[in-house]
C-alpha cells in the first residue's frame, strides 16, 4: 500500500528538521561543557589560592572535600602542578584524607595502586602511604591483589621507600590480621636487603622493629621474630639497639633478661 501524499509531507518535514534538532542539542551540549570546565577551573583556583597560603589549616582543607568528593580529582590533577607548595599541598590533603576519612579517598585506591611503578619518588612515597592508611576501608581487599608489589621495595636499594613500606605494611597487618603471617615474612627480609650502605640498613631495620611491634601479637611465627630483634642488639646503630631491647621488653620480656639488654647504655631512656 502506498503512503498517503499527507503523509509523506509530514515524513519529509520531520527530516528536514532533525539537523537543526542536532545542532540545537550540540550548542546545549557545548555550553554544558564550557559550564562544567569554567567550574573546574574555579574549583581548582580556590584550592591553589589556598595552598599558597603559608598559614593555610590542612586539616580544615581537607575536611572541605568530604563534604563533596567529587572535587577530590582537583587534588590529583594538583599532583601535576609545577608549583611545589601546589604538589606537595595536594599531596598532603590526600594524605590527611587516607587518615582522618579513608572510606571517602578509598573510591581512588586504583590510582594510588598505579602510582606505586611510577619513576617519581615523590609520587611512589605518598601512594605507599596513603594505602597503607586504607588497608581499614579496603571492603573489597584490594590490597591482597597488590601486596607483592607493595612489599617488593623492602629487599631494597632505596631505604626511604623501603622504610615507607614497612611502615605502610605495618598499618595493613593492623587492619588485616589474617595477612600477618606474609607481611612479618617479608618486613624480616630487611636484614638481607641490599641499600646503598650498612647504616641504611640499620636505619630500615629500626623501621622494621617499629612496625612489628604494632602487630606482634597476631603474628603466627613470633619466634622468628624475637630472634631477629634480639640479633640487633648487637647493631651498631644506637638507635636500633634500644628499639629492639624496648621490642623485647615489652614483647618477649623472657628474651629480654636472658639478652642482658638491660645493660645496654641509654636503656633506663625512653626509647
Amino acid at each position: 500500500m502506498h503512503m498517503s501524499t499527507t503523509k509523506q509531507l509530514a515524513t519529509i518535514k520531520s527530516r528536514a528538521k532533525r539537523p537543526k534538532a542536532i545542532l540545537t542539542a550540540s550548542r546545549h551540549g557545548k555550553r554544558r561543557l564550557l559550564a562544567a570546565v569554567s567550574r573546574i577551573k574555579k574549583s581548582r583556583l580556590r584550592v591553589l589560592t589556598a595552598l599558597e597560603n603559608k598559614e593555610v589549616d590542612f586539616e580544615d582543607l581537607a575536611g572541605e572535600f568530604t563534604k563533596n568528593p567529587n572535587r577530590i580529582d582537583e587534588l590529583f590533577r594538583g599532583l601535576s602542578e609545577q608549583k611545589p607548595e601546589f604538589k606537595y599541598g595536594c599531596q598532603k590533603l590526600l594524605r590527611i584524607l587516607s587518615e582522618k576519612w579513608p572510606s571517602i579517598l578509598y573510591p581512588h585506591f586504583n590510582r594510588f595502586a598505579a602510582m606505586l611503578d611510577s619513576e617519581n619518588t615523590f609520587i611512589k612515597w605518598g601512594a605507599i602511604i596513603i594505602i597503607g592508611n586504607l588497608a581499614g576501608a579496603d571492603v573489597q581487599n584490594k590490597i591482597d591483589a597488590i601486596l607483592d608489589q607493595y612489599l617488593a621495595p623492602i629487599k631494597g636499594a632505596v631505604m626511604i621507600t623501603a622504610a615507607n613500606v614497612i611502615g605502610g605494611a605495618g598499618r595493613i597487618a593492623r587492619a588485616k590480621r589474617r595477612l600477618s603471617g606474609k607481611i612479618a615474612r617479608a618486613i624480616l627480609e630487611v636484614e638481607g636487603a641490599n641499600y646503598a650502605t650498612q647504616e641504611c640498613r640499620n636505619v630500615a631495620i629500626g623501621h622494621a622493629i617499629n612496625s612489628l611491634a604494632q602487630f606482634y601479637s597476631w603474628i603466627p611465627e613470633q619466634r622468628m621474630v624475637v630472634e631477629f630483634v634480639r640479633r640487633q642488639l648487637a647493631n651498631s646503630r644506637n638507635a636500633t639497639r634500644l628499639k629492639a631491647a624496648k621490642f623485647l621488653k615489652e614483647n618477649a620480656p623472657g628474651a629480654f633478661a636472658f639478652s642482658g639488654a638491660s645493660d645496654l647504655p641509654g636503656m633506663a631512656r625512653q626509647v
